[in-house]
């Protein structure tokens, strides 16, 4: 199959302005991706002294600067293909008047400034923040472009996903394979929301001639494996809380799993469109939102 014809658009270029170009991350997303080491860090965390809070305020810095960095790198490697598709057009750096080269540095400043922050936190979280990186440098860059790569793609956000919630872990306290497997949770929800995003951008991305899961295997087949990941997330957390591995009201996710599931057969019926799998969306980053909460309130330190 040889790769469609990507049509070139052109977009003005405007004078340099920091202003302008700091309004291209996407701070919305960057914040709740703190969500994961923030409560790893509450995991870990068994006082309220100065030096904890420091280390969480240091920690809560350098996550920022480095999950900015995995989004811009992101919208620079994939701005072409994101002024092909309607629904993206508009946000784009390049619409903004911004520049690739000037979108390129801001990526490299944003990395170097996460991993000096970093370097203060401690080694551990300095070399999982260097393996976060490499796994957004593996997604993201042109000539390599795992995002491409049907299954790799995936095991980058799962791997990525349980990283992020050691990163936090592992600022205050040695990890531990109960740890590990709790942040394999978080590992199958971003590698599920992976999926279902992949089934909901399908004609975008196989008009880019992007082969995502989606593209390869069909719109219908990425949704449903994201689904799997998602019950598997589901039932771990129920079983953990069970044996009281994490606080035993996350029992009552599997409450929150039928909603899930109810409005993800309503997205089957309506024929999986934009519409429907964005509303799937809202429902099930609003439930793990409720996790992380449960989650935050329920742990130790309080």
């Amino acid at each position: 199959m040889t790769r469609p014809e990507v049509k070139t658009v052109i977009v003005p270029q405007h004078p340099a302005s920091l202003g302008r170009l700091m309004s291209c991350i996407r701070l919305d997303e960057v914040c709740v991706l703190q969500g994961a080491p923030v409560i790893g860090a509450c995991f870990a965390m068994t006082n309220f002294r100065a030096a904890t809070l420091l280390t969480i305020a240091a920690l809560v810095a350098g996550n920022l600067l480095l999950v900015a960095h995995v989004f811009v790198l992101n919208d620079w490697a994939g701005a072409q293909g994101d002024l092909n598709d309607p629904t993206r057009v508009k946000g784009t750096f390049l619409a903004k008047g911004e520049s690739s080269s000037r979108m390129a540095g801001l990526a490299w400043a944003l990395l170097v400034l996460a991993l000096l922050v970093f370097a203060v936190v401690g080694k551990a979280p300095s070399a999982i923040a260097l393996c976060i990186a490499a796994l957004s440098a593996i997604y993201s860059f042109p000539g390599v472009h795992g995002k491409g790569v049907p299954v790799l793609n995936s095991l980058l956000h799962m791997v990525g996903g349980t990283l992020h919630f050691l990163l936090g872990y592992v600022a205050l306290s040695p990890v531990t394979p109960q740890m590990v497997v709790l942040g394999g949770y978080f590992g199958l929800v971003f590698a599920a929301g992976h999926l279902v995003h992949e089934a909901r951008d399908h004609d975008s991305d196989a008009r880019n001639g992007i082969r995502t899961n989606a593209v390869t295997f069909g719109k219908k087949t990425s949704f449903l494996a994201g689904q799997i990941l998602f019950s598997i997330a589901y039932i771990a957390l129920t079983v953990l809380a069970l044996r009281a591995l994490v606080p035993p009201i996350l029992s009552l996710a599997l409450v929150f799993y039928a909603v899930h599931l109810w409005t993800a057969w309503r997205a089957l019926r309506e024929g999986l469109t934009y519409a429907s799998i964005r509303r799937l969306q809202t429902v099930y980053r609003n439930i793990h939102v409720l996790i992380g909460l449960a989650m935050l309130a329920t742990i130790a330190p309080w």
